[in-house]
């Protein structure tokens, strides 16, 4: 049977493999038996790819990485030089465990030289892990990440862009790209006694709430939300401090500081909302227009994306 991509003379993809048409396979590389590789992948010099490892299509695999047991890559991926992942928690040699630990990388993930992935971990589509980074966590989609251990700092801007949006500005309304995301500005008063800050159904509250709840003493590395509501509105306001709210339509995403309960975040249905970078002291209260109901939350993003473009 002809083969219809290429391994070059010096590099080795054993029998049994299944490597896509149009796959380049270079000088040192190894692929064992077991592998699956998608079409128009680029292995470079000096990878190895283990038995029970599934790259998808359009996958870029530079020099010096080696693919073990239990790693799955999704469909154009990047990984850089010397990127080192890791299968198992606890190893000892000669003492290896049944089933090795499942690590996974989703469409458009991008990782960066010389980082490290511990097993076990899920990184998110589109996300962007930076060179040297040790991640210990699960990413969220399209999160910026770096250090070690690796600490999520931004998240890129929207699906056909690679801006990151700027983490040192209150967004003004006008140049939301979200649809139906709206920034209120709330009445304040201030004399003597202090400040009074309100709003009110119909003038500056979009909806009659039915619960709220209060989120305080977040620790600053943490993530919270990542999730879209079916049916049910929000309306975020930051008490004290300041924490980053994140909110994605699917197509188009936009990051906005809540520093004040002088301005409000309306936040509608089937918009995907994360929250991080939590000062110390933030205090976040939050208005939803109904009772808690575990069947409105959309809590995995690829089910998000998929019910967003069906609507």
């Amino acid at each position: 049977m002809k083969k219809n991509y290429f391994v070059h003379s010096k590099g080795i993809v054993e029998d049994g493999a299944r490597v896509g048409d149009g796959t380049r396979v270079w000088a040192f590389a190894h692929v064992l038996p077991g592998a699956q590789l998608g079409v128009d992948c680029n292995v470079c010099d000096h990878v190895f790819i283990e038995n029970e490892v599934k790259i998808g299509d359009r996958v870029t695999i530079k020099s010096g990485v080696q693919l073990w047991d239990g790693v799955a890559l999704e469909d154009d991926v990047f990984i850089g030089p010397n990127v080192a992942f890791t299968n198992d928690s606890f190893p000892r040699s000669k003492n290896r465990p049944e089933v090795y630990s499942r690590t996974l990388i989703k469409n458009k993930a991008s990782i960066g030289a010389n980082a490290t992935i511990l097993p076990g971990i899920i990184i998110g589509q589109s996300a962007m892990v930076g060179a040297g980074s040790v991640v210990t966590h699960d990413i969220p989609p399209n999160a910026v990440v770096v250090g070690n251990p690796g600490r999520v700092i931004g998240f890129v801007s929207g699906r056909d862009s690679e801006r990151i949006i700027p983490l040192n500005a209150l967004l003004p309304e006008s140049s939301l790209k979200v649809k139906d995301v709206k920034i209120v500005s709330l009445k304040n008063f201030h004399d003597s006694r202090g400040n009074l800050s309100f709003g009110e159904v119909g003038d500056r509250l979009p909806f009659i709430p039915q619960r709220y709840f209060v989120i305080s003493h977040v620790p600053p590395h943490e993530i919270r939300g990542q999730h879209a509501h079916r049916q049910q509105h929000q309306f975020l306001t930051c008490l004290h401090g300041s924490c980053h709210v994140v909110v994605d339509d699917g197509s188009e995403r936009d990051e906005i500081i809540l520093s004040s309960p002088q301005v409000g975040l309306h936040i509608p249905p089937m918009v995907w909302g994360i929250q991080y970078k939590y000062s110390p002291d933030a205090v976040l209260l939050v208005f939803a227009s109904g009772g808690y109901d575990q069947t409105d939350y959309v809590n995995d993003y690829d089910q998000f994306l998929n019910k967003s473009k069906h609507e």
